[in-house]
């Protein structure tokens, strides 16, 4: 009989704690090999962790050297997380990815972009934490050329404040990247809110009126939920769920919109992209429950297809 789910998960986050690359993929398998093969309820759950995290640390140890500026992309979108010194963005980079960085309460404590992959909404996406910018870094100050050359590839942008701290710094930040001509889809992140007052937040809200604010605790998980959603959004992407013939799995795929049948059809290969002949969908973009559609059907966030193929 398997112990409750609620505290087989905490197990098995002990048992990889401080582990990484080889030693943590290892040690995923084993516990995918442990765990009881259930298709429904929580331990099928935690059985589609697992397999994400495994997803995850494989990918990561293929990810560019951390002392390049130059950042390789990885997974459907790459999400940047930029803001002042000691803005909180590793501690949270930490908490959305669990790679393990090196954090401390002063500034500079990262110098190069920090790559991490992490499954959002079961679609690996890529963070890249920008060190501290400083005023003037558009003009080349603190390397400030090559660390903006990094965001002008980047799908969107997350800023970091620390929730407590004057507008001021941002105020900077923003400029720096308007210098550069760096326009991109934006939300700002108010972080260590666990240490801030309602003042400091209503005051954060008045000086940025025009960005979405959410506010952050890497102690909250609820809170880091708002952010992934928050990201999620910014990455502009359409996720439908590919289920094979004859499989009750679903595969999240995530597209650029508009993403049709044919589209879906073709990450799959490109001669089951030639053979499709429409497919079987359900959700938003369906009048009903399986409707058949043909290959140009334009898809919506969430919907579920089965691809069907000549022959």
């Amino acid at each position: 009989m398997p112990m409750p789910h609620r505290i087989q998960m905490q197990v098995i986050k002990r048992r990889l704690v401080g582990k990484d690359g080889s030693e943590r993929t290892s040690e995923l398998r084993a516990i995918l090999a442990e765990l009881p093969g259930y298709r429904n309820g929580p331990y099928a759950d935690i059985r589609k962790w697992v397999q994400s995290e495994l997803a995850v640390t494989r990918v990561r140890s293929r990810v560019v050297h951390r002392d390049s500026l130059a950042v390789r992309r990885e997974g459907a979108a790459q999400v940047a997380l930029v803001g002042a010194p000691n803005a909180g963005k590793s501690s949270l980079l930490q908490a959305l990815s669990q790679i393990q960085i090196r954090t401390g309460d002063y500034a500079f404590t990262t110098t190069r972009p920090v790559p991490a992959l992490t499954p959002i909404h079961d679609v690996l996406i890529q963070l890249v934490e920008i060190p501290g910018l400083l005023r003037g870094a558009h003009g080349g100050r603190g390397g400030g050329r090559a660390l903006l050359g990094v965001l002008r590839g980047a799908d969107g942008l997350v800023l970091c404040h620390d929730a407590s701290a004057a507008p001021d710094g941002l105020r900077a930040i923003r400029g720096e990247l308007e210098a550069a001509g760096i326009e991109l889809p934006t939300v700002l992140a108010a972080t260590k809110v666990d240490e801030a007052t309602a003042g400091d937040l209503a005051r954060l809200r008045l000086a940025f009126p025009e960005l979405h604010v959410v506010e952050v605790s890497v102690l909250d998980e609820q809170a880091l939920d708002a952010l992934r959603d928050a990201i999620w959004t910014l990455t502009g992407l359409v996720r439908v769920f590919l289920r094979r013939p004859g499989d009750e799995a679903l595969e999240a795929v995530a597209l650029r919109p508009p993403a049709t049948v044919v589209d879906v059809a073709a990450t799959v290969h490109e001669a089951v992209a030639r053979e499709c002949r429409g497919a079987r969908v359900s959700g938003a973009s369906a009048r009903f429950e399986g409707q058949r559609v043909g290959r140009l059907h334009v898809l919506e966030d969430g919907d579920v297809v089965e691809i069907v193929t000549r022959g």
